[in-house]
C-alpha cells in the first residue's frame, strides 16, 4: 500500500496486515506519548499524520494553505513502513543530534531527508524517536518552518541584488567589452 483511501486512523490500520498493524501501531503509540497537546493526528497524504492545525496556525501548508502545518506521518509503503520527521529535515542541528543518537542505540538509520524507513519495530530506536518528537512542540515548529521559508524567500532575493550589483549601471567610467560581431553596424556584416 502507498496511498490509503482510508478517512480515519482506524481504518488505515484495519486495512494493513497483522505485523505492519502491529509495527505501525507500536511506533504510534510512542509518537502520542510524547506528542505536544496543540498538534493533531489524522489522515494525511495517504497516511497516518500528526500536524499543527488551522486553530494553532492559520496559514496552513504554504504549498497549499487549505492543508495544516505537516509535522510527522506515519505509512506502510509498498517495500517499507516509513516515519516522515519533517522536524528533523527542516533543523541541521536537529538533524545532527538525531542521527548521533540513533548511532547511540545501536541501530542502522535508513534514512532519507525525512523518512525513516523500517522493515520491523526492531529496526528502530524508538527512545530517539520519542524524545525527537517530545522536543518539538507545535509552536517551535512553526517557527522552524517560518524561519526556513523565509531563509528561501530572502535567497534569491540576495541573488537578485548581486546580480544588479555585479551588472554596470549605464554611464560607468569604464569602458564596455566590445564583441566582435557588435563592433560593426548590422548592415556592414
Amino acid at each position: 500500500m502507498v496511498q490509503s483511501k482510508a478517512t480515519t486512523v482506524k481504518d488505515y490500520l484495519a486495512e494493513l496486515p497483522e505485523d505492519r498493524r502491529a509495527a505501525i501501531q507500536a511506533v504510534r503509540e510512542v509518537i502520542l506519548e510524547n506528542l505536544d497537546d496543540e498538534f493533531e493526528e489524522g489522515m494525511q497524504y495517504g497516511m497516518i499524520g500528526y500536524y499543527v492545525p488551522h486553530s494553532v496556525y492559520p496559514p496552513g501548508y504554504h504549498c497549499d494553505p487549505r492543508k495544516p502545518l505537516t509535522f510527522a506521518g506515519l505509512a506502510s509503503q509498498k517495500n517499507h513502513m516509513a516515519l516522515y520527521l519533517m522536524c528533523v529535515y527542516g533543523d541541521q542541528n536537529r538533524r545532527m543530534w538525531f542521527e548521533t543518537e540513533w548511532k547511540k542505540a545501536d541501530k542502522k538509520l535508513d534514512m532519507g531527508k525525512s523518512c525513516v524507513r523500517f522493515q520491523k519495530l526492531d529496526d528502530l530506536a524508538l527512545g530517539v524517536i520519542g524524545e525527537t518528537i517530545r522536543r518539538v512542540t507545535a509552536r517551535t515548529y512553526v517557527e522552524i518552518c517560518e524561519r526556513a521559508l523565509n531563509s528561501r524567500q530572502k535567497a534569491p532575493a540576495k541573488k537578485a541584488a548581486a546580480a544588479r550589483k555585479a551588472v554596470k549601471q549605464p554611464g560607468s567610467t569604464k569602458a564596455k567589452k566590445s564583441s566582435p560581431h557588435r563592433s560593426k553596424p548590422m548592415s556592414a556584416r
